[in-house]
């Protein structure tokens, strides 16, 4: 396999599987019409950050100017949870002396890497870029320009102009911490023959487990191999979970417990507000609980501030202070930060899983499960299945109807016991399934090689 991609080489033919020639011009000309349409929602983003309008040029494939080192190792993370999946592999590469180019489609993800990785960005070890949209193009500029040694996307990135151009010249492109979850098996395969060429012209996937190297194969895929979830590898931050067992440690004492709903998306958190005000008007605690509410998208922080306002419950916003909360009379604290989950993690007694409650397909359970707080899931967890079903098999987490979530957190939330062996379970289940990032170098360094 050859680490030295022949640029300048027009594409015709991919080297694994065959580009479709009629569904990719067809595909290339509906971007290039939506192309007016991406201009103008990353301007209709400017009214949350100005921020959305930097590294424009990046979009296109094109550069800021800077000095452009190649050769490195691209990893690709869209946004925040991919980029902090991506952590230990990143870490990994960078302690062999790699140079790494991390690329991705959003804002926060861009914002999230260059907090988590400053020193090496500052070292000048890891540069950061946007991947360009699909376009022929543009994805070749990008290629031309930085020159990678192999290319990785993470989880569920499979853009059909990326791939078959990295295939083409003969530049690897690795799936890798990968998922396919059945219903995406099946829109894949709605496809057809067009739809499976597109994993088939990966250099190999990684799968997170057996089930998802199973749908893998199910397109045709022959070069899968199963890895674990990279996400059981993602160090927490130990300021931030001191800083919450500061604020555990603060609330028990004025006897209150908190519950954190992490992650939410649009529609939930009136589920969680209507019910919280259920559970505070039953009386049952003797000092009221406290919820804190984290949005899974920054930009909604407002619009859930109006919804615990509309719902006549007391709060105070996360920024509005240092230290731990005060004041028996707030109900609801709106976590409107960003990467501080560790430390609503720690802080918290027990969690309700944001994006399981509506047909969102669920946020990473691993992350609050390994600073041991148990964790309530809905029925909608297929991007986190096979984590989900071991966290319940292990006593880490429970599934809930949304019917059924007032009465679970008042059953949960006096029981302390049931509580504590939950945390246990959580810790446990966290740390069975690490590993998976050195599995995962192994094989890229055989792969590689080879």
């Amino acid at each position: 396999m050859s680490l030295s991609p022949h640029l300048g080489h027009t594409p015709t033919k991919s080297q694994y599987g065959v580009r479709p020639k009629i569904w990719f011009a067809v595909y290339q000309l509906l971007w290039h019409l939506a192309l007016p349409v991406a201009f103008l929602r990353l301007a209709w983003r400017t009214r949350h950050s100005m921020g959305y309008l930097r590294h424009f040029s990046e979009r296109l494939g094109f550069t800021d100017g800077k000095a452009i080192e190649q050769g490195a190792i691209w990893i690709h993370a869209v946004s925040v949870g991919e980029t902090r999946a991506a952590q230990p592999l990143i870490d990994a590469y960078l302690a062999r002396g790699e140079k790494v180019l991390l690329t991705h489609m959003t804002l926060n993800g861009r914002l999230t890497g260059a907090a988590v990785f400053a020193e090496a960005i500052a070292a000048g070890q890891l540069r950061q870029a946007y991947l360009p949209y699909d376009l022929c193009w543009s994805v070749a500029q990008f290629i031309n320009t930085f020159k990678p040694k192999f290319g990785l996307l993470m989880e569920t990135e499979a853009w059909p102009t990326v791939v078959f151009y990295c295939s083409e010249i003969g530049l690897p492109l690795f799936l890798v911490n990968a998922r396919l979850s059945e219903r995406s098996a099946r829109r894949v395969n709605r496809f057809g023959k067009a739809g499976r060429s597109l994993f088939q012209a990966f250099a190999g996937i990684l799968a997170q487990t057996e089930l998802d190297a199973q749908r893998y194969r199910s397109l045709g895929v022959q070069r899968v191999e199963l890895a674990g979830n990279m996400k059981f590898d993602v160090p927490l931050n130990p300021s931030l979970v001191k800083q919450g067992k500061s604020w555990k440690q603060a609330l028990h004492a004025t006897n209150r417990v908190m519950v954190c709903a992490a992650s939410t998306r649009d529609g939930e958190e009136a589920i969680l507000l209507k019910i919280w005000k259920d559970v505070l008007r039953s009386q049952i605690f003797k000092t009221p609980p406290l919820l804190c509410i984290v949005p899974r998208h920054p930009e909604r922080f407002n619009e859930v501030a109006n919804q615990i306002l509309a719902a006549e419950l007391s709060y105070r916003r996360r920024t509005e202070w240092e230290g731990v909360p005060q004041g028996s009379e707030i109900d609801v604290i709106l976590g409107d930060s960003m990467g501080e989950m560790p430390l609503y993690f720690s802080a918290a007694d027990l969690v309700v899983m944001g994006g399981s409650i509506l047909p969102f397909g669920g946020q990473n359970l691993i992350e609050a499960c390994a600073a041991g707080c148990p964790v309530l899931l809905g029925e909608h967890t297929h991007n986190f299945q096979q984590a989900s079903l071991d966290a319940i098999e292990m006593g880490a987490a429970k599934r809930i109807q949304p019917e059924a979530l007032e009465t679970t957190l008042k059953s949960l939330l006096l029981n302390s016991a049931e509580l504590a062996k939950m945390s246990v379970a959580a810790k446990e289940f966290a740390a069975t399934y690490q590993g998976a990032t050195q599995k995962i170098l192994s094989i890229l360094d055989r792969q590689i090689s080879s």
